[in-house]
């Protein structure tokens, strides 16, 4: 089974927690063991998970990834902007697929744990495909 969230994102660099969502359509799935699997079909876009408990986790997170990766001019690559070349950068790092177990028809994260889109080049109109599977 193939889902699809669609998001638009803000201006600029950003994380967005979508683990609701996620857990949403792993109850629509009625799966009750199997995995979820997670992919961005985006270049300038991630996934990763990390606490969204306390909102600064994700301000850091966000700042640290800027830190290593700059905006800068100087990229090699220039084919829409120095934003969309750092974006490229910085989706290769996070990278652009999670696989997760779901079990007791529970999407399986540690208590503080949560699925989160990166933005690295908004504002954009987004996809996150997501396919449930069952075990046999």
């Amino acid at each position: 089974m193939l889902k699809q969230i669609d998001l638009r994102t803000e201006h600029g660099n950003n994380l967005l927690d979508i683990t609701q969502r996620v857990k949403h359509i792993i109850a629509e799935s009625n799966v009750e063991e199997g995995i979820c699997m997670i992919f961005i079909p985006h270049t300038t876009a991630g996934i990763t998970i990390n606490s969204s408990i306390d909102k600064n986790t994700l301000l850091d997170i966000t700042e640290e990834i800027n830190r290593i990766v700059p905006t800068r001019v100087d990229f090699h690559h220039q084919y829409d902007s120095p934003v969309d070349a750092a974006g490229h950068v910085k989706s290769v790092i996070v990278g652009n697929s999670l696989t997760l177990m779901i079990s007791q028809a529970e999407l399986v994260l540690g208590h503080s744990q949560s699925v989160l889109f990166c933005e690295f080049d908004g504002p954009r109109n987004r996809r996150v495909l997501i396919r449930i599977m069952e075990d046999k």
